[in-house]
């Protein structure tokens, strides 16, 4: 792959003391350890969309997309808990069992469901008084209700973690990832000094995605909701019926709001497109923070790996942090 069709390519996430960087063919994972050293797991990566090229398509490509973060996410995570918890030199990893993962992701998601989903729409079916009469899916306003509280929850929600050190570390990590992709992306050399003056915010986030998920949401919402009266019935069953086809619905939202950033990203100098990721790189003054040259470091050492394996001659042999390599962490 030709460099400058690489950095638009390359993404990352982050995880416990550290992060994860992917590209097209490749995912590395930098955990600072609590001695200071630095562990990093790279390995080769083949999304289904390489494996299956009708899969690249237009509105088929974001809910792949998405799935194949979430499980990359999850492997990123699992193993940044097992080496940012690691206390001592030569302790064996536990890894964590997949009975533990599946309950703990479960969790998440049943108190999603309920706080960011069956909650904010419940409450919107009670706004009726707001504009004086009784709302129903049926009607835009109640989307539009919905929509803000759900903006409201998860603002609050972001803000309020926020204020726990770990967390607050991730965030950091989070700003350290983009201001490493920022640099590559300008085709810059990949050292702390470079990357330090480069942007927390990114047009790419995840953070952007979830703002223009809500946006796209709220207008297929009302496109779908009125074309089945039957489903727009109050009561506290029904509600719990219309959030899960909202859950399914999510789908063909992921899709075309995964187009939306993706055009967003390669026109960001257009005034429409600065419109559109507006929400999203002010909300990730939240969520994107300014990183100190340790935490830069690590971000760095995860994309060198990524970018090593993508055979670039530019970045090969450029490892300049000394990461921690054991056997199994390279296959």
């Amino acid at each position: 792959m030709k460099p400058e069709d690489l950095r638009k390519a390359v993404g990352g996430q982050a995880v416990l003391e550290g992060v994860m960087m992917r590209s097209p063919h490749a995912m590395a994972i930098a955990v600072r350890r609590p001695d200071g050293s630095v562990i990093l797991k790279d390995e080769a990566y083949t999304s289904l969309a390489e494996r299956y090229p009708a899969l690249k398509r237009p509105l088929l490509r974001g809910p792949l997309i998405l799935i194949e973060a979430m499980v990359t996410g999850v492997k990123a995570l699992t193993f940044s808990a097992q080496a940012a918890l690691q206390e001592e030199e030569g302790q064996e990893d536990e890894p964590l069992g997949w009975g533990s993962i599946t309950l703990t992701l479960g969790g998440a998601f049943l108190m999603a469901f309920l706080f960011f989903g069956f909650l904010p729409h419940w409450l919107s079916s009670k706004a009726g008084f707001l504009v004086g009469h009784t709302l129903t899916p049926a009607d835009f306003t109640f989307h539009v209700i919905d929509g803000i509280i759900k903006l409201s929850f998860i603002l609050l929600y972001i803000w309020g973690i926020s204020f726990f050190p770990d967390i607050r570390r991730v965030f950091e990590y989070h700003g350290a990832e983009h201001k490493s992709i920022c640099t590559f992306e300008a085709g810059e050399e990949l050292t702390v000094e470079k990357a330090r003056r480069h942007p927390t915010a990114h047009a790419r986030c995840g953070t952007s995605f979830i703002l223009v998920v809500l946006l796209v949401s709220i207008l297929i919402f009302t496109v779908f909701f009125p074309l089945f009266p039957a489903l727009t019935h109050r009561g506290l069953a029904n509600n719990f019926l219309q959030v899960v086809i909202k859950v399914g619905l999510m789908f063909p939202i992921a899709a075309l709001s995964y187009e939306i950033i993706r055009w967003g990203g390669k026109h960001s100098g257009h005034l429409a497109a600065r419109i559109l990721l507006w929400p999203g790189l002010a909300t990730q003054r939240l969520t994107a923070l300014e990183p100190d040259d340790s935490q830069l470091e690590v971000a760095l050492a995860a994309l060198k790996a990524v970018l090593a394996r993508e055979e670039l001659p530019e970045v090969s042999g450029q490892l300049s942090v000394e990461e921690d390599h054991c056997a199994a962490c390279r296959p």
